[in-house]
């Protein structure tokens, strides 16, 4: 980020209170104004104006308040607001938080600078997601489709490879059709040093990173800059998007991260708490995030967002997946239970939902199969799992046919369509064939979601005539 250097200079700051600066006199300050913090010893750090009153400033300080005083502590208001400078030079480097260059790289030489609040979108030069995005695993290219332009969130939990899941489809994410460009922007907040190291290992070794613009944001960092990294990303992502016409995917991990900061700072302002703690202004939060994804009339490029989340105590209705789910558009939810079988990756397709998938699916999209398939693939699926409940209580003795071929569909659908290898990268092809090999175990009789002319086309029992 970037900071002015004229500036007006105020040294009465009345009170320190966790990572905020409560500063009296302030005349003209503004919300988001970029302050600079002279610290009794000389340092300078930099902070941001979260409240602007007549006379008072509540300033946040990005590199924490320890070491500040009262009497002693200088804060110079620059009248500018939180900008980074972009160009085509990020691609393939790795920023911090604060947008500082992490990887031994040389500074960027920007191209312009932006505001990374961004500017809202105008809901009517919006347009509808409806290009298909693949990411090469099956649960979320068959069942749950990725549209350019949508906001899909990963629903997981403590302990769940989520982490594993975000390289995953960072590193395989592509668009399909001749002289597209692609572009990720990977921002990872609150994370451990073992996590970072993970994810650039990673980036690295597999060639991604050459189309990734990468910021992390480790656990030991002040919660302030946690407020900053995703909208540095998204501000990068715009840029990629709208003025070089990339298709960009922007994976955010992890959210609730970004939500803990946020309450963090609500209760060194002596907010009014909502539920469970957090600010009542968390949804509108969340949305000036969120919102950013999209499609805009007369720009070739788009932004997709993976929003990941780790749901506390695995709960969807914490406050965290409740109000990311008011705001997306559908989400993917990872499996406590298949994880404990060994399944990779552990998604859950029966409460997952991709509420744009039918927008990218279909002929010239995916393949004409694909929505017929699926849905007879989720019906099925959705009568073995309520079998089993069944054979728990009466034996599996007690089936019929029938039942013993759903029963073997859902065992083998999780088997061979749900795990997949970390490294595996299926072609919507491959899964969509897949399903077809699955419900190949069904008596031909039950596939009824499924036209006639698509089963003797893709049936196996007709592909290999």
């Amino acid at each position: 980020m970037t900071l002015a250097t004229s500036a007006i200079e105020y040294s009465s700051v009345k009170s320190i209170a966790g990572p905020l600066l409560i500063v009296e006199g302030v005349e003209g300050a503004a919300y988001g104004e970029i302050v600079e913090v002279i610290c009794p010893d000389g340092e300078k750090r930099m902070g941001q104006v979260l409240e602007a009153r007549e006379g008072l400033a509540v300033v946040q300080v990005f590199e924490g308040t320890t070491g500040l005083s009262t009497n002693q502590t200088k804060v110079r208001f620059t009248g500018k607001t939180a900008k980074i400078g972009v160009s085509m030079e990020m691609l393939g480097r790795i920023f911090n938080g604060r947008g500082k260059p992490i990887d031994g790289g040389p500074e960027i030489v920007p191209e312009k600078e932006l505001d990374i609040n961004g500017y809202p979108l105008n809901p009517v030069s919006r347009k509808v997601p409806s290009d298909f995005i693949q990411t090469g695993i099956s649960t979320i290219d068959g069942m749950n489709t990725l549209v350019r332009g949508q906001k899909l969130p990963i629903f997981s939990g403590s302990g769940l490879p989520h982490n594993q899941l975000a390289a995953q489809i960072a590193r395989q994410a592509k668009v399909r059709g001749e002289g597209e460009k692609f572009a990720v922007v990977f921002a990872a907040m609150g994370i451990t040093s073992e996590e970072a190291n993970y994810f650039m290992e990673e980036f690295r070794k597999t060639g991604a990173l050459e189309r990734a613009v990468v910021f992390i944001n480790l656990a030991n960092d002040p919660p302030i800059e946690r407020i900053l990294t995703p909208r540095l990303a998204l501000t990068v992502a715009e840029y990629l998007a709208y003025e070089k016409d990339m298709h960009v995917l922007v994976i955010l991990t992890d959210m609730t991260n970004y939500c803990e900061a946020l309450r963090e700072i609500s209760a060194a302002r002596n907010e009014v708490p909502g539920r469970r703690g957090y600010p009542g202004y968390m949804y509108t939060d969340l949305a000036t995030i969120y919102e950013r994804a999209g499609r805009v009339k007369g720009r070739k490029g788009t932004i997709t967002q993976i929003p990941i989340l780790t749901m506390p105590h695995d709960d969807i209705t914490h406050p965290i997946p409740d109000l990311t789910g008011y705001i997306t558009e559908g989400q993917i939810v990872l499996s406590r239970e298949l994880h404990r079988k060994g399944i990779y990756p552990p998604i859950d397709v029966l409460p997952s939902l991709s509420r744009l998938a039918g927008n990218g699916q279909g002929p010239g999209k995916t393949r004409e199969d694909h929505k017929k398939v699926v849905n007879q693939a989720y019906a099925a699926y959705a009568e073995g799992r309520s079998l089993r409940d069944l054979v728990a209580v009466v034996g599996e003795e007690a089936l019929t046919d029938r039942d013993r071929a759903y029963l073997k569909f859902a065992d083998e659908f999780e088997k061979r369509f749900v795990r997949q290898g970390i490294d595996e990268d299926r072609s919507i092809e491959e899964t969509l064939d897949l399903l077809w090999e699955l419900l190949a175990i069904l008596p031909e009789e039950e596939l009824k979601r499924v036209d006639r002319e698509l089963i003797e086309k893709y049936h196996p029992k007709y592909r290999k005539k």
